[in-house]
């Protein structure tokens, strides 16, 4: 779903090509408590930052886990949402509050839910 996708710029119109490219715990790399996920839009590098207390914060609600295919589709979603709303301007980092985190992991799940009951 979100680990190859297009999205539609909102600023420019064009249609952009986001690829996953990995998926990095921050706390080796820059000393964030964070997980980093590099997304290449067009080429470019662009890393969307989750933070750790995001799956706590989800373990505690919901007694599942955040898994690393789940934290990509996340990361995605979000992604995808920032270039088609304009928020997306050339930025080559964003990083996600828990609440953000936790919205955009909402709306990927639904979006599962629906594929799957839809398909026979």
């Amino acid at each position: 779903m979100h680990e190859n996708f297009h999205a539609v710029d909102r600023w420019t119109k064009r249609q952009v090509h986001c690829v996953y490219q990995a998926l990095i715990v921050a706390i080796s790399t820059r000393h964030a408590d964070a997980i980093d996920i590099k997304f290449l839009v067009d080429g470019r590098p662009v890393w969307v930052a989750l933070p750790h207390t995001a799956w706590v914060e989800y373990n505690q609600r919901t007694g599942k886990m955040i898994t690393d295919p789940l934290a990509v589709e996340i990361a995605g979603h979000y992604l995808k949402t920032a270039l088609e709303s304009g928020e997306g301007v050339g930025r080559e980092m964003y990083s996600l509050t828990v609440t953000e985190t936790l919205k955009h992991l909402d709306s990927v799940v639904s979006e599962l839910e629906s594929q799957s009951v839809s398909q026979p």
